[in-house]
């Protein structure tokens, strides 16, 4: 199949979108990019790049921006919710050292412009009303018929429903709030985990230190708004985590600005793609952010399918390629990361206790290989040339 010959449309200006705009014009095709949003712009968050998703990065000739913009992260540690710390894992022992911690906004900005630089055109305030297999996208009263369309538009994507059924998300009994507060250049560059009854606090720095960024989660029976992202109430918030204490309980008492949504997911999709359209990130596989891989494996999504389509025969071939060689890995992912919800909301006390003194003994007989019970994820290499042998 000929790169050079296809016509692609994304459907999403996100992060995943972005990345396989870029990788898919790198390889010659025409790419042209549908974002509903006036401009392309993410404010207010964080988020972290581990070293599968750096590869990406790297590969795409991205590197030395996603370097210049982020904080390398040093270590992850684990608290409890007085303050006291149960383990740090030393990132300083993986294999490899890029793992950053960036605010989301850089990322984007980086990937626009790596976007734009390899000819992909934008169209902004561009709400695509439908899409399917065909392929098509239609845009008001304006229908599109290009080689494939790439949907990266997230949980309520309009093309999955064409693909597999309009099965709702469903509620994952867990809802999240993030909020940015300003830092201190001098604090270190790890990620710190405060465990709770039912709840939990992630801190870390972004922008050399100069701002905290914060994401806490609590389990909650409902959630009731419309809307899957809302302004929230800095005063609620610190009231739902009045257990948290230490260095958390700090940061709760700076938010000001603060939003939260409920943790929604499908399961992984049974069809990634076929007859020109293809799912991409969210849109195939929502995950909580229980190991910080919702944005890592939209990464790994984008050099695949943009790789399967440089080296398959056909389309058909190039979306089975894909999908073989995505799902399974996902779906892991996906698995893992909800298993590791309970663990930081352990809210009968012997049985927190016990496990937290299960993992400072671990920390201290085998440090390194309570790390290299990740190395599965982090060391998965996409743009390794084995990867499509």
């Amino acid at each position: 199949m000929d790169m050079n010959a296809l016509d692609i449309a994304v459907i999403g200006g996100g992060i995943g979108g972005l990345a396989v705009a870029r990788a898919c014009a790198l390889r010659g095709a025409a790419v042209t990019l549908y974002e509903q949003a006036a401009k392309i712009a993410e404010v207010g968050a964080g988020l972290q790049i581990s070293p599968n998703g750096f590869v990406v990065l790297e590969a795409l000739g991205l590197g030395h921006a996603v370097r210049a913009a982020g904080v390398r992260a040093e270590a992850v540690a684990l608290h409890d919710h007085r303050g006291a710390r149960v383990l740090r894992l030393d990132l300083g022992r993986l294999e490899r050292r890029d793992y950053w911690f960036l605010h989301r906004a850089d990322l984007i900005d980086i990937l626009h412009r790596g976007a734009i630089q390899a000819g992909v055109r934008i169209r902004l305030g561009a709400k695509v009303s439908e899409a399917g297999p065909g392929p098509f996208l239609r845009l008001g009263d304006e229908e599109t018929r290009p080689d494939l369309v790439i949907a990266a538009d997230g949980l309520h994507s309009v093309l999955r429903a064409a693909l597999e059924g309009g099965a709702a998300p469903f509620f994952t009994g867990q809802v999240a709030w993030r909020a940015v507060v300003p830092g201190d250049p001098g604090q270190p560059a790890e990620a710190r985990v405060h465990m709770g009854p039912r709840r939990h606090v992630v801190s870390y720095p972004l922008r050399g230190g100069r701002l905290t960024n914060i994401v806490a989660v609590e389990e909650r029976a409902e959630w009731t708004p419309e809307s899957w992202s809302h302004a929230g109430d800095a005063d609620e918030l610190r009231a739902r985590f009045a257990g948290i204490g230490g260095e958390a309980r700090a940061l709760l008492d700076a938010v000001g600005e603060v939003r939260q949504w409920g943790l929604f997911r499908h399961p992984v999709a049974q069809v990634w793609g076929r007859d020109g359209a293809a799912l991409l990130g969210d849109a195939a596989h929502p995950t909580l952010p229980f190991m910080a891989q919702g944005a890592n494996l939209a990464l790994e999504d984008a050099w695949v399918l943009a790789a399967a389509l440089g080296k398959a025969p056909d389309m058909a071939a190039a979306l089975e390629t894909y999908q073989s060689r995505r799902a399974s890995r996902a779906r892991r992912v996906v698995e893992a990361a909800s298993r590791n919800a309970w663990k930081y909301h352990l809210a009968t006390p012997p049985l927190r206790v016990a496990a937290h003194a299960a993992l400072r003994l671990g920390g201290a007989l085998a440090p390194g290989r309570m790390l290299r019970q990740f190395d599965w994820i982090y060391g998965h290499d996409v743009t390794a040339a084995k990867a499509f042998e």
